[in-house]
């Protein structure tokens, strides 16, 4: 690592970090393992009878649809279906589901020993080798079924050469864009509740052990250390932390200029966590070191205020993109926008929330899915002031039979900023 600079090592001694080069990373580490516990210790991860019900679902969902398979490449989905967890490469590994019986696995040779190792399913896998086309099992498991005709099924994800293959191994087949998987993907169980709260649960817990050990001078990196320990501690595996400073903050997904804290600035943190599949996404804003200014308090109440309205709007049968609608225009009476013009909310108010960080659908406008029970979203109408500062809170919420839940509370002010 490069060796810190005079300034540097100033602030270390001035937080009783070190009195010699010790990399914040390692400290952060050696001081969350002393401070913080699992909390995820009686987490119960997605078992065999969830993922069984997940397939009858999909294959009712799939004979009312009139398609006959489905074809998943690795990733959220081939987990979600049938626990592969497996990388994407020039190989390909996929499993096939048809509206009736056991799915199929189609991977490498050489690689099944690992396929197995998470395949949580009863389904057949069969192989190929290096010389052979991996679409010759996959055909040949269709033809047999009597759907070398049929219509298939496309996982959104799937990329071309897996669609043009399979597209050339069964010419008569009719390949579609998948109707299913988005669909009860975005209708979360109890079981994935419960994981997404826990997610949460890491993430907020990082956050306090964090909040208070910001120090002046800290870099980006510096402060996402802290919280990458305090949630590997917690029990939560790291998928990101964003942090950004001063007016870093008003660019939503950061600057590349050189950023430190400094007195009477923002910081603005973006941070999320995954626990068994099932992910976090939360976002703080604070003034370190300082007393608020009046238009940094008005800005952090106003975006308060935006998330209030969110979750007010957030009503069962609504259509998703009303709710950022309402938020939008809200804040036109206070001057921002309009629309998404800057200063202002330049993104969607919010985004499905699962397995990965943004999945379908998103709480921005002209979106018309309606909201239904057990869907999941951010809730994030940021404000962003160009060249000067930028405040986002973040909050996922879920969608209850009697309305929305929040999985963390929103902070209740500028001076009580972590909740």
């Amino acid at each position: 690592m490069p060796t810190p600079d005079r300034r540097t090592l100033l602030c270390y001694a001035a937080a009783g970090i070190a009195t010699s080069l010790v990399a914040p990373r390692l400290f952060a580490q050696e001081k969350a393992t002393e401070a913080l516990k699992s909390l995820t210790g009686a987490v119960a991860p997605i078992g065999k009878a969830e993922r069984a019900d997940r397939l009858a679902r999909a294959q009712t969902a799939m004979q009312a649809a009139g398609i006959d398979a489905l074809l998943i490449e690795p990733g959220a989905s081939l987990i979600y279906y049938s626990g592969i967890r497996w990388h994407r490469s020039e190989r390909l590994t996929a499993a096939v589901i048809p509206a009736s019986g056991a799915p199929l696995i189609v991977c490498p040779f050489f690689e099944k020993p690992s396929i197995d190792e998470s395949l949580a399913i009863p389904a057949e896998v069969r192989v190929w080798q290096e010389h052979e086309s991996p679409y010759a099992p996959i055909a040949d498991f269709l033809t047999t079924k009597g759907l070398a005709k049929g219509r298939i099924g496309i996982e959104e994800t799937v990329r071309y050469f897996a669609v043009d293959g399979l597209h050339a191994a069964l010419p008569a087949a009719t390949l579609v864009k998948d109707p299913v998987t988005r669909a009860i993907r975005m209708r979360k169980t109890a079981a994935e509740i419960a994981l997404m709260q826990a997610a949460a649960d890491v993430t907020m817990a990082a956050y306090r052990w964090t909040y208070p050990q910001v120090k002046p001078g800290m870099t980006p990196a510096d402060i996402g250390a802290l919280m990458s320990a305090a949630t590997k501690q917690l029990g939560g595996k790291v998928e990101f932390n964003l942090i950004l400073l001063g007016e870093a903050a008003a660019y939503p997904h950061g600057s590349g200029k050189p950023q430190a804290v400094r007195a009477g600035e923002v910081v603005l943190m973006d941070c999320g966590c995954t626990v068994e599949d099932y992910q976090s996404d939360i976002s703080r804003t604070f003034v370190h070191g300082a007393a608020p200014t009046a238009q940094q308090r008005k800005v952090w109440n106003d975006v308060s205020q935006g998330q209030m309205i969110a979750i007010e709007a957030a009503r069962l049968g609504v259509p998703a993109g009303s709710v950022d609608d309402a938020v939008r225009r809200w804040y036109e009476t206070q001057g921002y926008g309009p629309g998404y013009a800057l200063p202002g909310l330049s993104h969607r108010t919010g985004h499905g929330i699962g397995m990965e960080g943004h999945e379908p659908v998103n709480l921005v406008h002209g979106e018309t899915t309606k909201l239904d029970v057990g869907m999941c979203f951010s809730n994030e109408p940021g404000l962003y002031l160009p060249g000067v500062m930028g405040v986002r809170m973040e909050d996922c919420f879920h969608m209850t039979p009697q309305g929305p839940a929040w999985f963390s509370k929103p902070p209740v002010s500028i001076e009580e900023p972590i909740g």
